[in-house]
């Protein structure tokens, strides 16, 4: 049987092949990524000189050493428990109004929600514009940092827990929708397409024949958001919010690695409740589990309510609407660094080398893993392997980006190389995991079909299994590749550059108007590569 004849048969058996074809297009981008990639690291590793810290591996050793014996005293275990309840009750209310707001925001700026139906064709032009500027008008909550939402929102409300709350909600509902347009962008095929051309309005049309298809994997996002906005709560807690980022700083200051292994395995431990929940709902799925699951989620949800006792009426008050005005009053209008514009463009261009060198980083490692850490194996081997390439997942996501860096600079000298790396290893395990629960989600009956055709297994996996997955992979691929942009800042802190490097030399100079300015740069670095990412996914469709 030929391949064309294999891949009829695959689609005839009533598999979903997908949508995403990898044209000849497809290999222009991927020459102009590559060329990207080696000018950012043929710069760091010739023009900047010696990047190797020879004297930082015997406290590399140490540091992992201290893995196997982490700090059990019942004092510090007390103490880890309370911690990891406050960063536990941030990320639950957090990514809750989080996935409510992406939810209905997510249909809002899809491209299916603006695309005009069949006859409209005088509005299309219209419909484009409309679809634009609202996926401009995200890039805004989402180009700025929860960490840097925590410090304007600190002046503004104080030392309330709805810092923490609002900080992880505004730009994750940002993220959430954008992730959620693309997730049903992907998913509204020709049953959509029928519905619109027999006359059903856009919401019914949705709910009907696009909802079914994407709801794996809205509800995967959730989860995997839960999971982020723990590590967020962490990375919070870094710069002053409490939990168990604020214990991690108070350990790593006094060299107490021990300690740190203790805090990590309590965010491996989370992390991995999480993933395990999330991954148990959408395998097993039925309505008694999701009642379930709707119950732990509410009593999760009072539980930390209790615990953090936010004050609404604050957000409402007479007080902050003065804090705000005034906090608005010092930051506008922008100002530029010290330095100018090539001071603010030579952070930008770095950034985005950043950026490139971790996507690329994260992508690499993450798809070569994805198939082997898919749930799913039929052989004792494969299972075990999956039990491992999991595991290795969630490690590697567990460590705040922060700490990633912190560890590369015993290895490397300061500068972007090591920031750069620290946030590919830290993408590896959040895409990693993303991508394996696409696999994990796959409609299996196309591959199983042309296998007992005797199809060859490559050629099964070829013509069956990347169709599907590859649009998938590439929308996460491009989304972590802006989320690296953003988790600059986070690295920045720790000396690795770019424009997080630039807004912390500002915030420690409290210099508000440069670090707006600063900030604004970002957002536009951000949109710019949302704009760039939804060109790359919409050539490689059509």
């Amino acid at each position: 049987m030929s391949a064309p004849t294999r891949l009829t048969v695959a689609r005839d058996a009533g598999g979903r092949a997908g949508r995403w074809r990898p044209p000849g297009g497809g290999r222009g981008w991927a020459v102009v990524w590559m060329l990207a990639v080696v000018w950012s690291l043929g710069g760091w590793l010739v023009a900047d000189g010696p990047v190797v810290n020879a004297s930082g591996w015997s406290r590399f050793a140490e540091f992992f050493a201290a893995a196997l014996s982490p700090q059990l005293s019942t004092d510090f275990l007390l103490r880890t428990g309370s911690a990891a309840l406050s960063t536990l009750s941030y990320a639950v209310l957090g990514t809750l109004l989080a996935v409510v707001v992406g939810l209905v925001i997510g249909v809002l700026v899809s491209e299916t929600w603006w695309a005009a139906g069949t006859g409209a064709t005088s509005h299309r032009g219209v419909s484009r514009v409309g679809w634009l500027l609202t996926r401009l008008a995200l890039a805004v909550p989402r180009g700025v940092h929860e960490a840097v939402w925590a410090l304007l929102l600190l002046s503004v409300l104080g030392r309330d827990p709805l810092v923490g709350v609002l900080a992880i909600a505004i730009p994750f509902g940002a993220i959430t929708a954008k992730v959620y347009a693309e997730i049903i962008d992907e998913s509204a095929g020709d049953a959509y397409a029928a519905l619109r051309a027999a006359g059903a309005r856009r919401g019914p049309a949705l709910l009907y024949a696009v909802l079914p298809t994407a709801l794996p994997d809205l509800v995967s996002y959730a989860f995997y958001r839960f999971e982020c906005a723990v590590r967020s709560a962490v990375v919070l807690g870094m710069v002053g919010a409490g939990g168990l980022g604020f214990e991690l700083v108070l350990s790593l200051s006094g060299s107490r690695h021990a300690e740190v292994w203790t805090l990590i395995y309590t965010v491996v431990v989370i992390g991995a409740v999480v993933e395990r929940w999330g991954s148990g709902l959408r395998r097993a799925g039925g309505a008694a589990r999701s009642r379930l699951s709707a119950v732990a989620v509410l009593g999760l949800v009072l539980a930390a309510l209790v615990h953090l006792g936010p004050s609404l009426s604050r957000v409402v008050s007479f007080r902050t609407a003065e804090l705000l005005a005034g906090l608005v009053a010092e930051m506008f209008p922008p100002s530029l660094p010290e330095g100018g514009w090539s001071r603010l463009l030579e952070g930008a261009l770095v950034t985005l080398q950043m950026s490139l060198v971790a996507g690329t980083v994260a992508a690499v490692a993450a798809v070569a893993v994805a198939f082997v850490a898919a749930r799913g194996g039929t052989t004792p081997a494969h299972r075990s392997a999956g039990m491992l390439a999991r595991w290795l997942l969630l490690l590697t996501r567990s460590l705040p980006p922060p700490i990633w860096a912190l560890l590369f600079l015993f290895l490397l000298l300061p500068g972007p190389l090591p920031g750069a790396l620290a946030l590919g290893v830290y993408n590896f395990g959040v895409l990693g995991r993303l991508c394996a629960e696409v696999v994990e989600n796959l409609d299996r009956r196309s591959h199983d079909h042309l296998v007992a055709t005797g199809a060859p297994a490559v050629s099964a996996f070829a013509y069956a299994v990347v169709p599907q997955a590859g649009g998938r992979f590439l929308t996460y691929g491009l989304y972590r590749w802006e989320v690296a942009v953003r988790e600059t800042v986070v690295v920045g802190i720790v000396g690795a550059g770019g424009l997080g490097r630039l807004l912390e030399d500002q915030r420690v100079a409290f210099d508000l108007d440069a670090m707006a300015g600063t900030v604004l740069a970002l957002i536009v670095l951000c949109a710019l590569v949302d704009l760039i990412s939804a060109t790359v996914r919409g050539s490689l469709r059509r």
